[in-house]
């Protein structure tokens, strides 16, 4: 179908163009988005964000060990499970992930200002419905 073709395109080319917006390269894109998911999410265990990052634990407990290097992460004791731990982000990382977000913000809100009311507002109705091709259903991977 020409709209999955033509959407998909669109999304991969946004998501390049925020990607392009970066101001700290000392993170890599992995790492930020388990930087992001913490920030919107709040505290977590390991196997929760490697849930939330769609990884297998392994690859997630290198993430957090290298975020934790840079002192942008936290591993903090779990309250009630003394065999796991609770990640939280650092101010270092909470920096990153505000400067990351300002700046794609930033160039977004321009490129916005650039269409119609009407275009505007069509992209506004269009966001609920890219949410839930995002969420997916519960075998969505």
């Amino acid at each position: 179908m020409a709209l999955t073709g033509e959407l998909s395109l669109a999304i991969v080319r946004l998501a390049r163009r925020l990607r392009g917006r970066r101001t700290s390269k000392v993170v890599s894109l992995t790492q930020l988005s388990a930087l992001s998911t913490l920030h919107h999410e709040g505290p977590m265990t390991p196997g929760a964000l490697a849930l939330a990052e769609r990884v297998q634990p392994p690859s997630m407990t290198r993430v957090i060990a290298s975020l934790s290097d840079l002192g942008m992460v936290r591993r903090e004791p779990h309250p009630t499970d003394g065999r796991q731990a609770i990640v939280t982000l650092a101010p270092r990382g909470s920096e990153v992930i505000n400067a990351e977000l300002e700046a794609r913000e930033e160039w977004l809100s321009a490129r916005l200002e650039e269409l119609s009311i009407d275009d505007r507002d069509t992209l506004a109705a269009a966001v609920p419905i890219i949410k839930k091709i995002i969420i997916g259903g519960p075998d969505d991977r």
